[in-house]
């Protein structure tokens, strides 16, 4: 079992299909779910799932939504990113998380592996994302 960071396969043929709206303000939800390192999560993963999610106390099945930063648009570059997502008093174990669009039957985005598994205990666990510019954005397209 193993988390291997990666766009969704689905996602990238889903993108051509119009399936997908990043619109900021009257776009789709997305959210983040986190996963211990039992999961198997690549670019094969097409949505959302419960198997190898973690539990624990502060943490609720299927994540929190994503406050999205919008598209921008650098030179030829198309990108974006989210506002840092925190659970607070928690206490739980990931080892990656997997973004999904709530709005389109839980349809798989990206798959984050954490290189690790981190614990909180009774605190606040973060995923904190790339600033959303060109160049480090954790969606770019290029």
């Amino acid at each position: 079992m193993a988390i291997t960071q990666a766009l969704a396969s689905s996602f990238k043929q889903e993108l051509l299909q119009g399936v997908h709206n990043f619109s900021a303000s009257t776009g789709d939800t997305f959210k983040i779910a986190l996963y211990t390192s039992s999961a198997t999560l690549s670019s094969a993963t097409t949505a959302y799932t419960t198997s190898g999610e973690t539990t624990g106390t502060g943490y609720t099945a299927g994540g929190q939504t994503l406050t999205n930063l919008g598209v921008s648009l650098s030179g030829t570059t198309a990108y974006l990113s989210f506002d840092n997502v925190t659970w607070t008093t928690a206490t739980i174990t990931a080892a990656g998380a997997l973004i999904y669009n709530s709005s389109k039957s839980n349809k798989a985005v990206a798959i984050l592996s954490f290189g690790g598994s981190y614990s909180s205990t009774a605190g606040n666990f973060t995923v904190t994302f790339p600033a959303n510019t060109s160049t480090t954005a954790i969606i770019i397209l290029n």
